[in-house]
């Protein structure tokens, strides 16, 4: 009787061990997933016009030009009263709506010529500025302006670039 009694004491103790190495290891599991948006993109809805612009001989001076289409003289340089055309640059974002997303502006000057002569356009701003978020149906309006640099006794003609300047955009 003794002997079944170990026997049974060893065979409870083996139990016991064996579900205890069980219990020592466990594991789990996931699942992947994916979901594809719509890509963001930017097109050109209108491009940049500081309108017309007088400079003296003597003085250079700037222009610059908010995202409202506003002009601000400096310097050597007057806004005659026959404007021109004068407009901020347009940029159509469209993406996924509702979506946060960063603007990236020219950080490097931008050159426009009448074919012998240059100047320089920098100083670029945005509206919104820095970061927009798409409406539900996923687009949203960028108008950007910027600082036009004009030399004294800058020689007079319509200057122009056939290159363009980038903005780009990305999901945030």
């Amino acid at each position: 009787m003794k002997k079944v009694i170990t026997l049974f004491a060893a065979l409870v103790l083996m139990s016991g061990l064996s579900t205890l190495k069980a219990q020592q290891q466990a594991t789990a599991t996931a699942t992947g997933s994916a979901t594809i948006v719509t890509p963001i993109s930017i097109s050109n809805n209108g491009d940049m016009d500081f309108g017309n612009i007088a400079v003296s001989s003597a003085t250079a001076g700037t222009v610059a030009l908010s995202t409202a289409a506003v002009r601000t003289p400096n310097g050597g340089v007057t806004l005659p009263a026959a404007t021109g055309n004068v407009k901020a640059a347009s940029f159509k974002v469209t993406g996924v709506g509702s979506s946060a997303y960063s603007i990236t502006l020219p950080k490097t000057d931008y050159i426009i010529s009448n074919g012998s002569n240059n100047m320089t356009i920098n100083a670029f701003t945005s509206d919104p500025s820095g970061n927009g978020v798409l409406d539900g149906s996923g687009s949203q309006i960028i108008n950007v302006g910027a600082t036009l640099n004009v030399k004294a006794g800058q020689a007079t003609g319509l200057y122009t670039s056939s290159t363009g300047f980038v903005v780009s955009v990305n999901y945030n």
